[in-house]
């Protein structure tokens, strides 16, 4: 598995409460692109529009090479996944309140691109500043133990 990028402020802004993967329709250029590390998942989300997964907010940079027939950085890109799954998603979106992010962005053993989703709840300012407690509480006690050596 050969990571592109990652979503980082996602784990800081939502609570990822299941993780799914799922392959994603790109063009040659954005696949080329992707190779490069063009890829910003920064404010993206994924929705459900007359039964098809769609991904939004993904910036892949247009592929230097390409020619006029480069991609368009930020256009709507379908995601592929089974129906059943996708309709439990929409389940679990509509009743529950919750948000479709794309945590990362990563080539799987066939050379693939896909895409690990998260079935997230928004963190509000609390939980937040508990993370970063926590973090750093953790981060202490590493150091305690490194220097005691």
């Amino acid at each position: 598995m050969k990571m592109i990028s990652q979503n980082k402020k996602a784990r800081h802004d939502y609570i990822v409460l299941e993780k799914f993967e799922a392959g994603i329709a790109l063009t040659g250029t954005e696949v080329k692109s992707c190779r490069a590390g063009g890829v910003s998942l920064v404010d993206a989300y994924a929705s459900i529009q007359d039964g098809n997964l769609q991904l939004t907010g993904v910036h892949i940079a247009p592929y230097e090479q390409g020619n006029r027939n480069n991609h368009e950085p930020r256009r709507l890109r379908r995601l592929l996944m089974h129906k059943r799954e996708i309709t439990r998603l929409k389940k679990s979106v509509e009743a529950k309140g919750l948000t479709l992010v794309p945590l990362s962005f990563y080539f799987n053993d066939k050379g693939k691109v896909k895409v690990e989703l998260g079935l997230c709840r928004g963190k509000n300012v609390r939980d937040k500043r508990d993370d970063l407690k926590k973090r750093e509480a953790d981060r202490d006690i590493r150091r305690a133990l490194t220097a005691k050596r």
